[in-house]
């Protein structure tokens, strides 16, 4: 079998609003947590409960994601400004 090889170059990664997005995703895991913590009981007698657990650790996971993408952002923001005032 033959190896595949890409016919073209990959595209260059898209760069936006990075914090907010992952601000946005955060907030929406913790909403639903807490939209779904009055129903702890059907939730645990129907076989359901992982679904409370698992918006809970989405929310957590997404506090990782922020703190991570602002460092990132912070650092790319020190490049760029060290690359101009290098150049200059």
């Amino acid at each position: 079998m033959a190896k595949w090889t890409p016919r073209h170059e990959a595209p260059e990664p898209l760069e936006g609003p990075v914090v907010a997005t992952i601000t946005g995703g955060t907030i929406v895991w913790f909403v639903l947590f807490l939209v779904q913590l009055p129903f702890y009981g059907w939730f645990d007698s129907h076989g359901h409960l992982w679904w409370l657990w698992t918006c809970l650790a989405g929310g957590g996971l997404g506090l990782i994601g922020i703190w991570y993408v602002r460092k990132r952002d912070a650092a790319i923001r020190r490049a760029t400004a060290a690359g101009a005032t290098s150049v200059g």
